[in-house]
């Protein structure tokens, strides 16, 4: 029997045996390799937090400063349309309009300007596909006349303001409260003015990538026939990267990375077969390269491989959605009339905020919502209007 075991263990510890060139494999990749590689990267679970987020956090904070800078000579270079801002808006329907929603913040990042002068370029770039869509800057700065930016760009787009200042303040109405009626002003005065068969709500914040339009459109013309799509209460455009991993209470999530293992398995185990020589279907392979390519995703980060999927518009996913954030939100015309009246019918508080607020809407108005991936706005705004941070950080 002794000598039955023996041979057994040698049998499995000589270099050709699978379980040696598995072992060796399991530990170049997550010992040697991955570290290596990934120790950088700031949404995965090998991120040096300790020697990089603060070098990484002020390099970040530079960057954007250099990027206000350049969306304010943007605006100063630009030439003042000839054109009406109203522009015949009273026949016009657009198709999107998109709302950009500001408060003065820091003057040195100029957020607002970040993100007009993207949409502005994008916009240009786009052409005739973007012909029927309009920019509106809602302005919510109490006393609108101190928010500089937005005298810069009243120039180039129609505006709204909201002037509190001349309300009688209610001292029952906290900070959270403010932002949610102030998102309530921007979102009606957006069907008021212009009746748009689709709104995209911006915070001042978000900076759109280089392919929203071409992604909406893909939307609007495919996606969005479906009739549960088409009647959903909003569609989120961003969702906090560091909460974009496959270990998370979302089934969808589970579902896509139980699909990842069961494709990955078989096709690692035809290369490892073609490489070692062996027969080509062996299912503990299958199973452990599953197992394998399910861990390395999780532990690179699940929001690596949602970049993949920036290669063209179809392969942007469209699942259900998850609570926080709101940096883009967009509504169809119908849509945004039923969010104005639940909205207006809930009170926001500290713990339960306006993106809080609206996925409960969810559950006790039965209506569904849904998150575009990867996201198509970049959330740059360290400085928050809500939370102070004298020394901010990427995480």
């Amino acid at each position: 029997m002794l000598h039955y075991a023996w041979q057994q263990y040698g049998r499995w510890c000589r270099w050709s045996s699978p379980f040696i060139h598995l072992l060796t494999l399991t530990v170049l990749t997550f010992g040697v390799l991955a570290p290596l590689i990934c120790h950088r990267l700031l949404y995965s679970y090998f991120y040096l937090r300790r020697w990089h987020l603060n070098p990484m956090s002020q390099e970040f904070l530079s960057q954007n400063q250099q990027e206000g800078q350049a969306a304010l000579h943007y605006f100063e270079k630009l030439q003042i349309p000839n054109i009406s801002k109203a522009s015949n808006s009273e026949t016009f329907r657009p198709l999107l309009l998109v709302t950009i929603i500001t408060v003065q913040r820091r003057d040195d990042f100029h957020y607002v300007l970040q993100v007009a002068s993207r949409f502005h370029h994008l916009l240009q770039q786009c052409g005739t596909n973007c012909q029927s869509h309009r920019v509106l800057i809602c302005n919510v700065e109490p006393d609108p006349s101190r928010h500089q930016d937005v005298k810069l760009l009243s120039s180039f787009f129609p505006m709204v303001s909201r002037d509190k200042a001349r309300e009688d303040p209610d001292p029952r109405v906290n900070h959270f409260e403010k932002e949610k009626q102030d998102y309530v002003f921007c979102l009606e005065q957006s069907l008021l003015a212009y009746n748009p068969e689709y709104v995209l709500v911006v915070e001042d914040d978000a900076v759109p990538e280089e392919e929203i339009f071409p992604v909406l459109q893909h939307l609007f013309l495919a996606r969005f026939s479906k009739p549960y799509l088409r009647d959903a209460l909003y569609f989120k455009l961003y969702h906090p990267e560091r909460l974009q991993q496959y270990v998370n209470p979302e089934p969808m999530r589970i579902l896509e990375w139980l699909g990842l293992g069961m494709f990955l398995g078989p096709v690692l185990n035809c290369v490892y077969s073609w490489a070692a020589g062996r027969p080509s279907l062996n299912w503990p392979i299958i199973l452990f390269f599953a197992a394998y390519s399910m861990a390395l995703s999780e532990l690179v980060g699940r929001h690596y491989l949602l970049e993949l999927r920036r290669l063209a518009p179809v392969l942007y996913n469209v699942v259900p959605v998850t609570e926080c954030c709101t940096p883009a939100m967009l509504f169809s015309a119908s849509s945004a009339h039923r969010a104005l009246g639940y909205l207006k019918g809930l009170q926001c508080r500290q713990g339960f905020a306006k993106d809080i607020a609206l996925y409960s809407l969810l559950r006790t108005k039965g209506e569904n919502a849904y998150v575009v991936e990867p996201n198509l706005v970049r959330h740059v705004g360290m400085y928050s209007s809500l939370r102070l941070h004298e020394n901010p950080k990427l995480l």
